[in-house]
């Protein structure tokens, strides 16, 4: 039959999904039906299923005898009854193939026929069986075996075989042709071409070959010549099903409508001696399957894929009494096929279950069929048991052969000890590319031995036994991955699992348990989440960023500001960098540097996240430095020229981070060049030395910022390029000290591990201990290091390996412009005095204050980290106490550590990127007030970027000065949004869908009404949001949005820029607001704004009873206040009024929160209400107004009324 025209559902099957099914039934499958079955580990049913009781039937009257699981949960695909055997034949969208014999459908045989593409016709012979797939053509026996197999051109795509005499076949598809086969030679003897292509169901008489297409047409054509005689158009949308009896032709399908096809409920009746259409038939339902079966007359069955039947006669009225149901397992009927002997019908539903009708108790499938061969019973000597349990039992009653020989249990104890043959280890390369699905594991073969062969070395192989006993060989059964077990588990890269209701259910606390806020990950390159985390712990830029405002539309600083403003509001839940993300990824130079990540890229992890992270660091810093140094304050953000960080020349980055340098090129000639310039940040350069000598860090970080290096450059003096000598020298150390660390390379890395086990023998043997050259330090034996007196002087073992780098360094500018760099500890500070007065002398103390971090991780690309030392300010803001402590921040994962933790750097997994030490007392130098830039101006009318606007356009009318908002005033508030992503989930083998990453939303228009004086209920914001990104779906259902309304060059909206609104409603919640609306917590996720809850008024959790759904705003309007509203779209100001009202209606009812008993009696109510009508809106034809009842169920009269 034709697929065109079902359930578009069905194409959701995989031809390869019956491999994937785990042996659990669908929680709809009727148990009774699979009693007695058992599964294979792929799923499928290995008995036939008996029928638990004696069915009734009705001679005459066709009802089920009984069902069988073909493939539990793969749809049936076609279903045949076998001409020559009591045999019932059954197709699965898997390719595999399953037979029945007799009514009591015992399985008989079941194999595999193609592994790629669904069965789309059975044919049964006289020797076996034809399955027709796609592109092949497979000619199988009974039991299973192959009788020949021929493959068809990769371009075919067939649907339909006809068998014309015992040796001839055609077969039909798509393309424009049909192939006439030979089945005794297996080769294609005739091409007959086709004038309307697409043939998928071919009938025959003693007059014509009938052929029905795609397009709904169904043509006769001549038994020799394949000509077309005639042609019948039986419907305009797709041909669905027909048959041929006698002198009658009937046809069912589909016919287009202004919305697509529909199903046509009249069959179409034509007489082959006139070749003209008679009276349609009507019939009572959805016809998609359609047969004769003239048992006394030559009445139809009409079948619909929901599982009606309906008989009736082609000539006559159908009767609606005559229609029976087919009780399918799954939602859909697949297949349909009727017994030779008219006697039994078979369905085939999606879930892979066939179900037998008959009319009669004992019926048989042809009126002449032959005997079916069974497989012969296993036949093997029986041997009389023996119970072992009885010492006495004379074991001569088993049978032994008679022999000569010495038997092996007569040798002695020592040649029989028992000494198993151990197996050799898992070869390491299968372990580390293996994946697992579910407990089986699979890896690509590595060549590295012959088939099927494997030497054993069991000599050699028992020290390497004895060295791995404590790790399991493969990653079956073992609890963690072998290539996650180095990295700690807080240092992995995180990721968030959406369920339905999306993020509101996911525990961001366990992964937080301070009341630090962190980053969410699935935004387009949040890569950099680690290093906004860094930025926003330095005091300075916190509060520096914080007071800029500027007039740009992308600036970076604006939108860190912004996102400074969410992470010190939050209480410790995630915040998300979408905004700044949004403007990071329009400046022309973060694409330039290769900044910006496709999502692909992102996700495997392409390209070295260590570089990309220091590339991000140079960028930011200097774009940051830019966007300071912009001192034009337009009018509208007039208010953020007071900050105290403004100078009139240098920016306060640049106060910050700067560092002035002498760059001096010296000649062979003897010229000398000295240029002045200035750095944010210095890259370390590493010594070429392979000897393992001893380097301090302070001694790598004057050469990197003391740099010498011989390069060609270009000579004044010589007027020509020459060698010469490039050196660099500092003229003033900055307040905070940015280092990229350069790891990038294997070269570099071993460099940090030499030195690290360099610095960890010296300070063992620093502190009394020294470590023998062939015997390992034992830990078990000194946890700590000690004085002879007793007295901890150092850290454990464990807290010095892996550590090179310094928690405090010591720079200082000697008198003939040199530097001065050492390593700093505790014990320095009482030797030279405090850093504070040593400052005047040029001295300067650096403390680490944050290291960034590659994590290596193989499996998911790798991540980046930070270790930052939050200052006492941030404690006590958030927590109130006033203390330093180490943090680590992964994403939205924040956990305290110790300090030795962030210097520590195993380099098989944790390599080092960026380091920022920041000067002792820097706070202090600072004025670290934040004056909220914010002002009112910014509700004030503004011009529209939509060049067609006009103002009988205008939807709202902007706040008078007599207006402005007041703290606790109501304001009601909804957004709209697009979608600029899809939605990426997979489908799990159960049939639930798994949100990998969830759509990325766009803000497109936002509304605010007044919530009370004369003009409540009047907007004073109703902004279009433009936007430069691709939009995939405007969501105009939902949204109201349409394609070019945010298009500046064609809209007639009030367009504006998303920073613009952003600070009306940033102002909004500064001044104390309260905001009224529908659904509010995820428009303003969209918006990226934080809330205080307390300024929060949302209707869906007003309205809501714990543990029961959530009620759309629709059903509440219509409900509480007897409004319809959208109907055709959504209309935000039409939303946020309801929302206002919904509101008071709320404060009326629950008497402003003192009757909160009597305000559940109306939720259950209304919850009971809702079930009854199943949670729709009625027609106002079908449904009183809810108006006409009092909220506890009583008739209200006169001024009771609401």
């Amino acid at each position: 039959m034709n697929f065109e025209g079902l359930d578009p559902g069905l194409a959701e099957y995989a031809p390869t999904m019956h491999s994937a099914l785990d042996p659990v039934l669908d929680a709809h499958l009727n148990p009774s039906l699979l009693q007695n079955v058992e599964l294979d580990p792929e799923g499928v049913a290995m008995e036939a299923l008996p029928v638990q009781e004696s069915v009734h039937i009705m001679e005459g009257v066709y009802s089920e005898l009984h069902s069988v699981v073909a493939e539990v949960g793969v749809p049936v695909s076609v279903s045949h009854f076998d001409l020559h055997e009591e045999m019932l034949w059954v197709g699965s969208h898997g390719g595999h193939a399953t037979s029945f014999f007799g009514p009591a459908l015992e399985r008989y045989s079941s194999f595999q026929v193609n592994g790629s593409y669904d069965i789309r016709q059975i044919q049964s012979l006289e020797n076996g069986i034809l399955f027709l797939t796609k592109n092949n053509l497979k000619y199988m026996a009974r039991g299973g075996l192959i009788i020949f197999d021929y493959l068809l051109d990769e371009s075919e795509d067939m649907h339909s075989l006809l068998l014309t005499d015992s040796s001839t076949l055609l077969v039909g598809g798509l393309q424009n042709h049909i192939l006439e086969i030979d089945l005794n030679t297996v080769q294609e003897t005739q091409k007959y071409a086709v004038e309307i292509p697409g043939v998928t169901i071919m009938r025959q008489t003693n007059r014509f070959f009938f052929c029905g297409h795609t397009s709904g047409k169904v043509s006769l054509r001549d038994l020799r010549s394949f000509k077309v005689e005639h042609e019948f158009d039986a419907f305009s949308g797709s041909l669905s099903d027909f048959d041929v009896h006698g002198n009658l032709l009937a046809a069912c399908g589909f016919s287009s409508r202004l919305t697509g096809l529909a199903c046509d409920r009249f069959l179409k009746v034509y007489d082959l001696r006139m070749m003209r259409a008679i009276t349609p038939l009507q019939v009572h339902v959805d016809p998609a399957f359609l047969r004769f079966i003239p048992t006394y007359t030559s009445r139809l069955a009409i079948i619909s894929q929901s599982g009606q039947c309906q008989f009736c006669e082609p000539t006559g009225l159908a009767n609606p009494a005559d229609i029976f149901h087919v009780n399918p397992v799954g939602p859909l009927l697949m297949t349909f096929d009727v017994s030779a002997s008219k006697q039994a019908l078979a369905f085939g539903d999606s879930e892979g279950c066939v179900h037998l009708w008959t009319d009669s108790p004992e019926p048989s499938f042809n009126p002449y069929s032959r005997e079916t061969e069974f497989a012969l019973p296993c036949l093997v000597d029986s041997l009389p048991p023996l119970d072992w349990s009885q010492d006495l039992l004379p074991l001569s009653l088993i049978p032994v052969p008679l022999t000569t020989d010495t038997l092996l249990s007569d040798w002695p104890a020592a040649n029989s000890a028992p000494a198993p043959r151990r197996a050799p280890p898992v070869d390491a390369e299968i372990l580390r590319t293996m994946k697992k699905v579910g407990f089986i594991g699979y890896a690509p073969n590595p060549r590295t031995r012959l088939r099927n062969q494997i030497p054993y070395r069991l000599k050699e192989l028992d020290n390497e036994f004895d060295s791995f006993s404590q790790v399991t060989e493969s990653p079956i059964g073992r609890e963690e991955e072998p290539h996650l077990h180095m990295v700690s588990k807080k240092y992995r890269k995180v990721t968030i699992k959406y369920s339905k209701l999306g993020l509101e259910d996911f525990d961001f606390k366990h992964y937080n348990k301070t009341l630090f806020a962190g980053l969410e990950p699935h935004i387009p390159n949040a890569y950099c989440n680690c290093m906004i985390q860094v930025l926003y712990f330095l005091e300075p830029v916190r509060c520096l960023i914080q007071n800029h405002l500027c007039q740009k539309e992308f600036c970076l600083a604006c939108e860190l500001g912004f996102l400074f403003h969410m992470l010190d509001l939050s209480r410790g839940d995630p915040c998300q960098g979408s905004n700044f993300l949004r403007a990071f990824r329009t400046i022309p130079e973060a694409s330039a540097l290769g900044l910006i990540l496709a999502d692909s890229h992102e996700a495997s992890g392409k390209g070295s996240l260590a570089r990309l992270i220091q590339r991000w660091n140079c960028f930011i810093l200097t774009q940051l430095h830019q966007d300071m140094q912009e001192l034009e304050v337009p009018q509208a953000y007039r208010g953020a020229g007071g900050s105290s960080f403004c100078s009139s020349g240098d920016s306060v980055i640049g106060q910050l981070f700067s560092c002035e340098m002498e760059n001096c090129s010296l000649c062979r000639c003897g010229s000398e060049t000295v240029r002045a310039s200035s750095t944010l940040l210095f890259t370390l350069s590493y010594p070429e030395d392979k000897t393992g000598k001893n380097y301090d860090f302070a001694q790598v970080l004057k050469r990197s910022i003391c740099l010498e290096q011989n390069t060609q450059a270009w000579c004044d003096n010589c007027e020509k390029y020459q060698p010469t000598i490039q050196t660099r020298n500092i003229r003033h150390l900055p307040d905070i000290l940015v280092i990229n660390c350069e790891v990038n390379s294997s070269k570099e890395a071993d460099f940090w591990r030499i030195q690290a086990e360099v610095t960890f023998k010296m300070a063992v043997k620093k502190y009394g201990g020294e470590i023998s050259k062939n015997k390992e330090f034992a830990l078990a034996d000194r946890k700590e290091l000690r004085s002879p007196e007793g007295l901890v002087l150092c850290p454990s073992i464990e807290e010095l390996k892996n550590v090179w780098l310094p928690f405090s360094i010591r720079m200082k500018m000697t008198k003939n412009k040199g530097l001065d760099v050492c390593n700093w500890t505790d014990g320095n500070e009482v030797q030279w005095g405090p850093a504070r007065a040593e400052e005047e002398h040029g001295v300067c103390v650096y403390d680490l204050m944050a290291t960034v971090v590659h994590i290596l991780d193989s499996r998911t690309g790798g991540s980046l980290v930070a270790h930052i030392k939050v200052g006492e300010t941030y404690h006590q803001r958030k927590e109130g106490v006033t203390h330093q402590q180490w943090y680590l921040f992964n994403d939205f994962l924040i956990e305290p550590i110790d300090k030795h933790e962030a210097v520590q750097f195993d380099m098989n997994w944790k390599v080092p990127a960026i380091l920022y030490y920041v000067k002792r007392n820097l706070n202090a130098r600072y004025n670290l007030n934040i004056k909220n830039p914010i002002e009112a101006s910014v509700l004030l009318a503004e011009a529209s970027l939509a060049r067609k606007q006009r103002k009988t356009h205008t939807t709202f009318i902007p706040l008078m000065l007599s207006e402005m908002p007041q703290v606790g005033d109501l304001v009601g508030l909804d957004a709209e949004f697009v979608t600029l992503n899809e939605e990426e989930a997979e489908l799990r083998s159960d049939g639930t869908k798994s949100t990998i990453k969830p759509s990325q939303m766009s803000v497109a228009r936002i509304t605010c009404v007044r919530g009370q004086g004369p003009n409540e209920g009047i907007p004073f914001i109703d902004d279009y949001i433009s936007t430069q990104e691709q939009v995939v779906d405007y969501l105009t259902q939902y949204s109201g949005i349409k394609p070019g309304d945010l298009d500046a060059k064609i809209s007639s909206k009030h367009l504006t820029t998303l920073k613009s609104t952003y600070l009306k409603l940033r102002f909004l919640i500064d001044i104390g607001v309260k905001f009224v609306g529908h659904g509010l917590q995820k428009d303003f996720r969209v918006i990226n704004l934080m809330v205080p809850k307390d300024q929060v008024l949302d209707t869906v959790y007003l309205f809501h009873m714990p543990r029961k759904r959530m009620i759309s705003l629709r059903f509440l309007a219509w409900y509480f206040l007897d409004l319809k509203i959208q109907g055709e779209t959504h209309d935000s100001i039409e939303d946020a009024r309801t929302a206002l009202q919904l509101y008071r209606k709320y404060l009326e009812l629950s008497k402003s929160g003192t009757e909160p008993e009597s305000f559940h009696k109306v939720l259950k109510a209304l919850y009971e209400k809702g079930r009854k009508i199943d949670w729709k809106v009625p027609e106002p034809e079908s449904q009183t107004s809810p108006k006409s009842k009092t909220w506890d169920g009583t008739m209200e009269t006169g001024l009771d009324r609401l």
